[in-house]
């Protein structure tokens, strides 16, 4: 098949023919034709199989068609794209902008980190096409610079993350400001039960899209599970980079000290690394992201800001040094690595305390994975007394959800 048996526009299929695209994905095959029809969409698909080109592509062709009946200098915001990262906002809003500007339409992207007023200027005069972090846009709404009483269309992007407890209370502000009558298209990786429960509130009468990942089109990721006692992890990190001669590896921890604490025990042993978290300024985020996808860092120390929402071009390795709070974070984690049909590898680090949770992982991913022994790194603590309950698989640490539910009485996931 072919974006010809699509229905999209003369004018689109250049514009795609133009950044290279020839052929559909499997998900964008199914979105394409639903999205154009007006249909609400709920589409599951896994990590790098064209999720923003098969809500892009037929929102762009929509918005064309009603580009030619729009008449006046403003430019009423008819596409709103909801995204939880700044980094996400950034790449979607490049490959809207790629389809999209060569066809006369305007493309804004607003976030937060940075200075609201050029986002504020860049506003005047409205835009037919906006990506957006739900704090800024209210920010921009309570500021009167955009309005959003003519939208039309509104993507939930990597939906997972935007429907949890953090974003919850920003997305229904947002919710509340849209027409009732609109096409809603929900799009992730991945949906748990509550995001399920929200999804069903969102949308009327569904297509519901689910693409699996064929074995055949499964990244070719090499997972290892190391044990090793919380003491030695760096210097196992350390020994892992020498040995195998590894040029970029993206290390995943859990909080933003463990981020700068790791990347300078790393500087100061000679390996060019350094943090990445939210706390860095959008600027100072960008430079280094662009920096280690160059090459002129060698390791990326990070939390799970850069789980989702970023594409590194042939990253070889990915280390999680502390283990994910959740199955779903895991597969986005170590999604960085084997894309667009490279290969990679995937390492988690395995404490005694978290030999439980590790546990958890593997039963949800329904992993075969055995616990591997580094020579000269053999681990020597002892595992924790089981804990009564079930223990989430959220680790020892009750989350901001755990809490809440305990206050009400509910057993934590």
């Amino acid at each position: 098949m072919t974006f010809d048996h699509l229905g999209l526009s003369p004018a689109l299929q250049r514009a795609a023919r133009a950044m290279g695209l020839l052929a559909p994905t499997p998900i964008q095959a199914e979105a394409v034709p639903a999205v154009r029809q007006g249909r609400d969409v709920w589409a599951t698909a896994p990590t790098g199989s064209g999720k923003t080109l098969a809500f892009a592509l037929p929102l762009v062709d929509l918005q064309l068609a009603s580009q030619a009946r729009h008449i006046g200098y403003r430019r009423p915001i008819r596409t709103l794209v909801l995204v939880p990262t700044r980094e996400l906002a950034v790449q979607v809003g490049k490959v809207l902008s790629a389809l999209a500007q060569p066809l006369g339409l305007k493309v804004a992207q607003v976030y937060g980190g940075v200075s609201i007023n050029p986002q504020m200027m860049g506003l005047r005069g409205g835009a037919d096409m906006l990506v957006a972090t739900p704090g800024r846009l209210l920010d921009l709404v309570e500021h009167r610079a955009v309005h959003l009483a003519e939208v039309q269309h509104l993507v939930l992007d990597e939906a997972d993350r935007l429907l949890s407890l953090g974003f919850a209370d920003e997305l229904h502000r947002v919710l509340a400001l849209l027409p009732a009558q609109r096409q809603t298209l929900l799009f992730s990786a991945t949906f748990d039960e509550a995001v399920q429960a929200l999804a069903h509130s969102l949308l009327r009468e569904p297509c519901r899209l689910t693409v699996e990942a064929l074995e055949a089109q499964a990244p070719d990721i090499h997972q290892r599970a190391i044990a090793v006692d919380e003491s030695k992890r760096t210097s196992l990190l350390r020994h892992l980079i020498a040995a195998h001669g590894w040029e970029r590896v993206l290390v995943f921890v859990a909080t933003r000290y463990a981020c700068e604490h790791v990347a300078s025990k790393l500087y100061k042993a000679g390996i060019q690394a350094t943090a990445f978290h939210g706390e860095m300024s959008q600027g100072g985020r960008q430079q280094v992201l662009e920096a280690f996808k160059a090459g002129r860092l060698n390791v990326l120390v990070t939390t799970d800001l850069a789980s989702r929402g970023i594409d590194i071009a042939a990253l070889p390795v990915v280390v999680n040094y502390d283990l994910p709070r959740s199955a779903t974070d895991y597969t986005h984690r170590i999604g960085r690595t084997g894309r667009a049909g490279a290969s990679g590898q995937a390492l988690s680090f395995v404490t005694a305390h978290a030999q439980a949770h590790w546990a958890l992982i593997r039963k949800r991913e329904r992993l075969e994975l055995a616990l591997e022994v580094e020579p000269g790194f053999e681990a020597l603590d002892e595992p924790p007394p089981a804990a009564p309950g079930n223990g989430g698989i959220k680790g020892r640490r009750p989350s901001k959800k755990d809490k809440l539910r305990a206050a009400q009485g509910q057993r934590p996931e």
